[in-house]
């Protein structure tokens, strides 16, 4: 009798997503499934052990022969999608609506009065010879995140995860930037 691996049940499986061939690397498949197959854990128990910004976050090593990444990145987005849904009829049913309400108008206000600052200087920099997220390419993205809280132009969730920036020296911090876009993706879930 032969012992059977977790890698070994998910080569012979038909596998959830399309899996990359070549040169190309993509997520690692065992860990891409375990991690959707507790979030569906989760979710259908009702569970707060995983939130949207959980989701939001989660990384794969990159590896040959594995899912394609674009595939996956648009499933964790729906079921991204799918928690932030669920915590805000949580916080409606126990506080009410206009808790709600109050709350997403708070944090979108935090982020307007953050992104208030001038041009060139909205985000703390990296060190003179360090590299961080080009600063045009931030602050063009910056100033669409602020006509969306203010003025109600068109801005997706789906165009601030893909959102990309090129670095360069003494740019402006990596994770400073990051927290930015995902409290706007949270506004913007917020108030599908």
């Amino acid at each position: 009798m032969t012992s059977t691996t977790v890698d070994d049940v998910t080569e012979n499986a038909r596998p959830a997503f399309r899996v990359t061939t070549g040169r190309e690397r993509g997520y690692h498949r065992v860990a891409v499934d375990t991690f959707l197959a507790s979030a569906r854990e989760t979710f259908e128990l009702g569970l707060d052990d995983l939130s949207a910004a959980d989701v939001r976050v989660a990384s794969f090593p990159l590896v040959k022969e594995g899912y394609v990444v674009g595939d996956v990145d648009a499933a964790l987005g729906r079921i991204e999608d799918a928690f932030a849904a669920r915590e805000r009829d949580q916080i409606v049913r126990e506080q009410g609506a206009e808790a709600w309400v109050v709350k997403v108008r708070a944090e979108a206000q935090v982020i307007l009065d953050h992104l208030a600052r001038g041009r060139r200087h909205k985000f703390a920099r990296s060190g003179l010879l360090g590299f961080g997220y080009r600063v045009d390419e931030v602050d063009h993205v910056a100033a669409r995140i602020v006509r969306y809280l203010r003025d109600g132009d068109e801005l997706t969730v789906e165009q601030l995860r893909s959102a990309a920036f090129r670095m360069q020296r003494h740019g402006y911090r990596e994770e400073q930037v990051d927290a930015i876009l995902d409290a706007t993706i949270d506004v913007i879930l917020a108030v599908r």
